[in-house]
């Protein structure tokens, strides 16, 4: 599946000390590639912030005058014209997080539109064909388990403020009681087909009795009408990617967060994605929906 990979490096005064990953893939803000990035020192969750970056001379430095977003794992996409721009706030209340999602023209531009649910990570959202917005949920609890992916549809991006996403219907068969997973990147790929780019995960325990984390990057593809998904492929691991910084070593080292995926003229996709939390790869790959 993967042809390549290797890191990606940042260098600036705003990326000096700090962790840079779980990146979104490259867009076209006006004629700016960009790129959006978690970053984070190496032994807090809690100092994250989401900046925007453009690569110069093989290197990723942030856009000046670009804003900053306390948030974690951007996410973007394009909808009725706008870009709608999210990640997660962690902590807000009751020490939980919660999903923040803007819209605007430009990124310069994004303004807050919503909120997702208190512990709901992973809200994709995408324009469907007729005009409509689909939405992938990640339930957790009672509803969800660790995680399970949902599906929903809205009739107008307005709407999702209002929309209750926690009873969104879940997708079957997808994750055991004791594995987790959630969609990071939504793409339509014909009509009332999506392609769906995500993670699933796991814990094991060493002989240490360290609790270790094991997420690996996947796609499936979502039947809309019929509501059927494919089975989910696996597409790339830790160990398709060069060695780097580790956030907690060893509990974090097999950690793959899928970004996004960037269509290249031949047919091939890059793949972005963030590496232990702590470190940012990209990866050339065949087409992974097919």
């Amino acid at each position: 599946m993967i042809l390549s990979s290797e890191l990606i490096h940042f260098h600036g005064p705003d990326v000096e000390g700090v962790d840079v990953y779980n990146p979104t893939a490259p867009f076209d803000d006006h004629g700016v590639r960009t790129l959006a990035a978690r970053v984070e020192s190496r032994t807090s969750e809690t100092d994250s912030h989401v900046l925007f970056f453009t690569e110069s001379g093989g290197v990723w430095e942030r856009i000046p005058g670009s804003p900053s977003f306390p948030l974690q794992d951007p996410f973007i996409t394009q909808i009725h014209g706008e870009f709608v721009f999210g990640g997660v706030r962690y902590p807000v209340e009751h020490n939980s997080w919660k999903t923040f999602l803007y819209r605007g023209k430009t990124v310069r531009e994004l303004k807050l539109f919503a909120e997702g649910p208190l512990t709901m990570k992973d809200i994709r959202l995408l324009e469907l064909a007729d005009g409509r917005i689909g939405v992938f949920t990640r339930p957790m609890g009672e509803i969800g388990g660790r995680g399970k992916i949902g599906f929903t549809i809205l009739e107008q991006l307005e709407d999702l403020a209002a929309a209750d996403l926690v009873h969104a219907p879940l997708i079957p068969g997808q994750f055991s009681e004791d594995t987790w997973g959630g969609a990071n990147e939504v793409r339509l790929l014909a009509p009332g087909h999506i392609g769906v780019l995500g993670h699933t995960a796991e814990f094991s325990t060493d002989e240490q009795g360290n609790q270790l984390k094991h997420y690996r990057a996947m796609v499936f593809v979502w039947n809309v009408a019929a509501r059927e998904a494919s089975p989910i492929q696996i597409i790339a691991t830790r160990e398709d990617f060069p060695k780097a910084d580790v956030k907690r070593d060893p509990e974090l080292r097999d950690v793959v967060i899928s970004g996004g995926l960037l269509p290249l003229p031949n047919g091939q996709f890059e793949f972005y994605c963030g590496l232990s939390d702590a470190a940012c790869g990209r990866a050339v790959m065949n087409d992974p929906f097919l």
